[in-house]
Formats: structure tokens, C-alpha cells, sequence
């Protein structure tokens, strides 16, 4: 074997080794550090939520998309708010 053989199987060796490490994670539930609590109750709720409900992200963060597709070629309205550069 040639130098520059060995050091690119080291080199994927160590890869690889990066990526199974990588890929082992904790699926336990989230916890606060110790001697920190949870963000207060927000304003209105009578329980604070957990660790899953605050994680778990509504429609406003992620909208539905809008999948309109174009047919045919339309031309567009003039827009009021598309002026040309001020010097």
C-alpha cells in the first residue's frame, strides 16, 4: 500500500467513525438543569407547559404553503410600490 493510500483509509475510517458516533443520541424527554426552572406560564394559562408542548411548533411558526401553479403566462398588475432607486 501507498502512503496515500493509507491516509485516506484512515481518513474514511475516521468519518466513519464520526457519523456513528453522530448518530447516537439521547431520546429521553428534555429537563431543566438543575436548580433552573421551566419559562413561566404565559400570560392567561392557568398550567405552564411542558417540555413537548413547547417544542412542538404551531401553524404560525410553520404555515400550509400556497400551491398555486401558473398554467398559462399572465401579465402583471402595475405595482404602486415598485419605484425606481432614490440617488
Amino acid at each position: 500500500m501507498t502512503v496515500i493510500s493509507r491516509l485516506s483509509l484512515r481518513h474514511y475510517a475516521a468519518c466513519g467513525l464520526l457519523a456513528v458516533l453522530g448518530g447516537c443520541g439521547s431520546m429521553t424527554d428534555l429537563k431543566p438543569k438543575p436548580g433552573h426552572d421551566l419559562p413561566p406560564a404565559p400570560y392567561g394559562r392557568v398550567y405552564r407547559p411542558g417540555s413537548g408542548e413547547l417544542l412542538q411548533q404551531g401553524t404560525q411558526l410553520r404555515p400550509g404553503r400556497n400551491v398555486e401553479t401558473h398554467t398559462r403566462s399572465e401579465s402583471r398588475n402595475d405595482d404602486p410600490y415598485d419605484l425606481p432607486p432614490q440617488d
